[in-house]
């Protein structure tokens, strides 16, 4: 089946960051024909399938030439599946399914980066949500294994062999959760595994890695995460100014206060986890790092950042 992206990168689904506000400055900041689609946060499925409303709030309220894939996480087939045709019915353009999760409590529900250590688990849950709807494209995404990588290539396979349209793999363990290593090998040897389109994922930390891990590994596509958080220009390259940085976290709190209905002290701490790793626009520097982590006033931030705007 056909893939929906409209370019080489793709932006990572991360719980907690890519709900609709931040997904959606990203996606307007880079060119259709770089950044070519983007995932939602993971949506779990317990033992229901989840309802419309749920499905759409994930989805966002604005629709992008590139694609938003809606990642699904669950145990339990049966409401997986109907979740899956519910998300078809109401426009999702693809359905993720995470596989590499390595929190505890998705291990504890027996999702997530668990199903690494049963491959055929793995693959009769793809074949779930493969079988359950018909026109949507179905991706998944794991890690090269649950505490060693000696099996990327079965799990690769049972990926395939469940029917996905695209495999992305995340080069470490959940072992290995975000170590600094990022064995690209791994990538590679998913890619010689098998014949559906591979996305490669894990350690891009600047623009130039992008095109690198493709080169080296033979992934089509490119997955970037945590890089995203510091710098979202990292798909497109573009070198920003302070005043571009500052007015893209602006933007951000605006959104998380007025769409989101977020109280200051919620919007103030969703700043500080980008500027924990904020590379982009010289905004953030050295030692200031910690002193923008360290303002507690979420006015006395905003002011900062509005300084740093016009300045």
């Amino acid at each position: 089946m056909q893939l929906p992206f409209t370019g080489p990168w793709l932006l990572a689904p991360m719980e907690g960051v890519t709900e609709p506000c931040f997904r959606e400055l990203v996606l307007e900041r880079n060119p259709a024909e770089t950044l070519g689609g983007a995932f939602t946060e993971f949506v779990r499925v317990v033992s229901e399938a989840l309802p419309d409303k749920t499905l759409r709030k994930q989805l966002g309220p604005q629709r992008f030439p590139q694609p938003v894939g809606l990642q699904l996480m669950g145990a339990d087939l049966a409401a997986l599946a109907e979740t899956a045709r519910r998300a078809e019915a109401v426009g999702a353009p693809l359905l993720d399914l995470n596989f590499g999760c390595p929190a505890k409590g998705a291990l504890r529900g027996c999702s997530g980066s668990d199903l690494l250590r049963d491959p055929a688990r793995l693959e009769r849950t793809v074949r779930a949500v493969r079988d359950a709807v018909d026109a949507t494209p179905v991706t998944a995404k794991i890690r090269a294994g649950y505490d060693h990588a000696d099996d990327v290539e079965i799990l690769a396979r049972a990926v395939e062999a469940g029917g996905a349209d695209l495999l992305t793999i995340h080069c470490r363990t959940r072992a290995e959760f975000y170590s600094e290593a990022a064995p690209w090998e791994r990538i590679a040897r998913a890619v010689q595994a098998v014949s559906i389109p591979v996305c490669g994922n894990g350690g891009v930390r600047t623009h130039a890695d992008l095109q690198r891990m493709r080169d080296e590994t033979g992934c089509r596509y490119v997955m970037v995460g945590q890089a995203a958080l510091g710098d979202p220009w990292i798909f497109s390259g573009r070198s920003v100014t302070t005043a571009d940085a500052a007015e893209f976290l602006l933007a951000y709190a605006e959104l998380l206060a007025g769409r989101a209905g977020k109280r200051p002290a919620r919007v103030t701490g969703r700043l500080k986890q980008l500027l924990g790793r904020w590379t982009a626009g010289g905004l953030v520097e050295g030692a200031e790092r910690d002193g923008w982590l360290a303002e507690r006033d979420p006015d006395r931030t905003l002011e900062r950042l509005r300084v740093a705007m016009t300045a």
